[in-house]
């Protein structure tokens, strides 16, 4: 294990109101197997992560504060942290790392934090943003179209073609429990209305896209960090083995796998940003031009970063504490084969996902055995197990050395979904026969007659660089 300075204690930061956000648990583990004292800021004391053994203290953060709020508060808790000089920060989501690096300058005699800007961060957190960011760098990315009005909404996913993808600009202001979800899949255009006219809750802009054919083996991850020189470590890819929702959702089951060709992408993209701290990078391959499509970007760590923690336990977050302190970051042994497993997720997905058939049953040309460019990716047989971190299945929730957060997670997802059913029981039936005011779900009208302005239209650059890149 690399040598760490535990004199300096972490505060993670996160403000999603999600109880069953494993990546917090994650990371103060890592840094708390590590003899880093971990303090949190979350969004309840019942929350899982709670009963962390490896959690010191816990503070909850205020509903929706401003970066002005969130500021003030951590300039306040500071004082109260162990140690004899400034405690490293982990954004443990978008509106937090944009938050902090907004107020990095006043933060930064208490606090470590790497050297970005909110200006940066927006050019790859805003959905918008990062397609106008493909766009301009030439890099493949699906079809995007911004529309100004419900009727522009339903002729641009048309357009698209249905079923569709639609994304919120800015997903860390999607309110809680509006039921709005960062993405999701559209697939009539009386849904896309609906969608739409949800936008002022939603607090940003709505966004179509090129659905890219799903498929095994075509949704691939990429994690690192960037450190104070730009230089890259602890990076590896993944691949999502399962879903939740199936087919446009976060990462239920991945496994470490080598792929050449994303790497390649993910990094010169961070290099051309300037990027500096953790990235998770999200690919999909779009097998009609054999090119990797970037889905999404977030400055942050990923909630499965702790499938890449290789043979001596190094992984994003430990990278971030050793570069900030002054240490070495010591190079990323990969560990291949080895799988990550977020175990309310996969049970979700196990059931509910779609019998697997071969991909020639599908339509999708080929295997899944290569990546663009002439990149190979293999299914590497795991590297020799050594001691706790290189395991070959790690879960998300349980641990040997710290049983009681899946405990905890168990009855809190138990209570959720009881919740659920029983708010889905008392929902009054609509009368057979009755039809939405937005119209029948499942109404297709003629195709516009007029063209839509494309309005931030991004499918990996010019015509002449998607001939380059397929």
């Amino acid at each position: 294990m690399p040598s760490f300075d535990t004199s300096v204690p972490a505060l993670l930061v996160r403000l999603d109101r999600n109880p069953f956000h494993h990546g917090t648990l994650g990371a103060a583990r890592s840094l708390g197997r590590a003899g880093i004292p971990v303090h949190a800021v979350i969004e309840s004391l019942t929350s899982p992560v709670t009963r962390s053994r490896y959690v010191r203290d816990v503070h909850v953060s205020p509903d929706a504060p401003s970066p002005a709020e969130l500021a003030r508060l951590l300039l306040t808790l500071s004082d109260g942290l162990p140690g004899p000089g400034p405690a490293l920060l982990v954004p443990m989501d978008d509106v937090s790392a944009l938050a902090l690096a907004e107020h990095r300058t006043e933060l930064a005699g208490r606090y470590l934090l790497p050297d970005q800007t909110p200006e940066r961060l927006v050019r790859v957190a805003d959905k918008a943003a990062l397609a106008e960011t493909c766009r301009a760098l030439g890099l493949p990315h699906p079809r995007t179209e911004i529309p100004a009005g419900a009727d522009e909404a339903a002729a641009m996913a048309w357009s698209l073609g249905l079923p569709a993808v639609a994304k919120w600009s800015r997903p860390w202001l999607l309110p809680a429990g509006s039921g709005l979800r960062s993405t999701s899949i559209v697939r009539s255009l009386a849904e896309v209305r609906a969608l739409y006219a949800r936008t002022p809750q939603a607090g940003s802009r709505l966004l179509l896209q090129r659905l890219l054919p799903a498929g095994r083996h075509l949704d691939w991850f990429f994690h690192g960090y960037a450190d104070s020189t730009g230089r890259c470590s602890a990076a590896a890819t993944g691949r999502k083995e399962r879903s939740w929702p199936h087919g446009a959702g976060l990462t239920a089951v991945g496994r470490w796998t080598p792929n050449p060709a994303v790497e390649r992408v993910a990094r010169d993209l961070l290099t051309a940003l300037g990027h500096r701290g953790v990235v998770d990078l999200d690919f999909r391959l779009d097998r009609s031009t054999d090119t990797y499509h970037l889905l999404d970007f977030n400055p942050r760590p990923g909630a499965q970063f702790r499938l890449f923690a290789d043979r001596e336990g190094l992984d994003v977050v430990r990278a971030m504490h050793l570069d900030l302190t002054g240490r070495r970051v010591p190079p990323h042994s990969p560990a291949y084969g080895r799988r990550f497993v977020v175990e309310n997720y996969a049970a979700l997905a196990l059931l509910t996902s779609p019998r697997r058939r071969p991909d020639a049953e599908r339509g999708i040309g080929g295997g899944a055995d290569h990546g663009a460019e002439g990149g190979t990716e293999t299914d590497a047989t795991p590297a020799a197990e050594s001691g706790n971190a290189t395991r070959r299945v790690e879960t998300a929730w349980f641990a040997a050395d710290d049983p009681v957060p899946a405990l905890a997670m168990t009855w809190a997802w138990f209570r959720h979904a009881l919740r659920r059913g029983l708010t889905a029981l008392r929902r009054p039936a609509r009368p057979e026969g009755l039809t939405p005011a937005n119209g029948p779900a499942t109404a297709l009208p003629s195709p516009p007659a007029a063209r839509i302005p494309s309005q931030g239209a991004c499918e990996g650059g010019t015509t002449k660089d998607r001939a380059r890149q397929a």
